[in-house]
């Protein structure tokens, strides 16, 4: 079942709503957000889910995108880290994906590649094969080797990638920031979820247009 929660006309005080309605043990106002120690992780923003004619469509993500792309303009303007996350398999690495889905995105699917709009060259581009973007990749050791403390979470699947990734970004002992109208999925009760439970222990909720703000006003 699939919901369009998000949209243009709406995201705005959706998002507001959210984040008023969830008991966050910790806020932007009460957590210091470093934006020259930040990396803005982008997950998964790939033809496969923002694509309408795909079976995997994630109806509320066209609404994210605009904030996603402002977000990640500011990020590289002041030379902060942008990471861009393109989900991949093969049956040898997808584990136990294939138990739960009727396919597998694959490198010669063109719906594999990440959306146009996002497609920035100097991004630093991670292909995972689970939710986990730091399962087996090298992006810890990209964020370690630019001195990176704190991460902010946008894109796609709010209670799947983003959740797994923020999740495993603190265990590694990163603060994580996590967008509320910077992540998207299939239904407002999974995306309402996920919140509830990262913000008790392990996210600070956060709004793209708040966090941009403040990278914005990083001195060059």
């Amino acid at each position: 079942m699939k919901t369009e929660y998000f949209t243009p006309a709406t995201i705005s005080a959706k998002s507001r709503e959210l984040l008023e309605a969830i008991p966050a043990k910790r806020s932007l106002s009460h957590s210091r957000f470093e934006p020259a120690r930040a990396a803005l992780i982008i997950l998964d923003m790939q033809r496969y889910f923002l694509d309408p004619g795909s079976h995997a469509f994630v109806p509320s993500a066209a609404a994210i995108l605009p904030g996603v792309l402002g977000l990640a303009g500011v990020f590289r303007e002041k030379g902060q880290p942008v990471v861009l996350t393109r989900h991949l398999n093969t049956h040898e690495n997808a584990g136990a994906m294939t138990e739960w889905w009727a396919d597998l995105i694959r490198e010669d699917d063109p719906a594999s590649e990440i959306v146009a709009e996002l497609d920035d060259p100097d991004a630093i581009r991670i292909e995972k094969s689970q939710y986990d973007a730091f399962h087996k990749t090298g992006l810890e050791q990209h964020l370690r080797s630019l001195d990176i403390t704190q991460v902010v979470i946008a894109g796609v699947l709010t209670h799947l990638c983003c959740e797994t990734t923020a999740r495993s970004a603190f265990m590694r002992g990163f603060k994580v920031f996590f967008a509320v109208d910077g992540t998207a999925t299939y239904h407002e009760d999974f995306h309402r979820a996920t919140l509830l439970n990262l913000c008790h222990g392990f996210v600070v909720p956060v709004r793209v247009n708040d966090i941009r703000v403040i990278v914005e006003s990083l001195e060059d």
